[in-house]
């Protein structure tokens, strides 16, 4: 059985896959705090092209624990940050 795949349909999924390669980008910042219980990271942080947002300071949920052992307040970072079951998520550090 082939498919074929309509136009608008073809557009979307390359669309699609674009937005996955722009969260690819790093966005540098300093971490203003870490809150190794609630897993949840403050930075004040540089544009974040990928989620639209001006440069600010904000909470992230860490991805997993590794990235909360390898930042401490005032450390200058590289990241990536996502939506992650609706919540801001560093998903990567460089």
């Amino acid at each position: 059985m082939s498919y074929r795949l309509s136009v608008p349909l073809a557009a979307a999924l390359t669309l699609s896959a674009l937005g996955g390669a722009l969260a690819t980008e790093y966005t540098k910042g300093v971490v203003k705090s870490v809150d190794l219980n609630a897993g949840k990271v403050t930075v004040i942080h540089e544009e974040l092209k990928n989620l639209e947002m001006p440069a600010m300071t904000m909470v992230f949920v860490a991805g997993d624990d590794a990235i909360l052992a390898r930042i401490q307040d005032g450390q200058e970072i590289e990241f990536i940050a996502d939506r992650v079951k609706g919540k801001l998520t560093i998903i990567e550090l460089k």
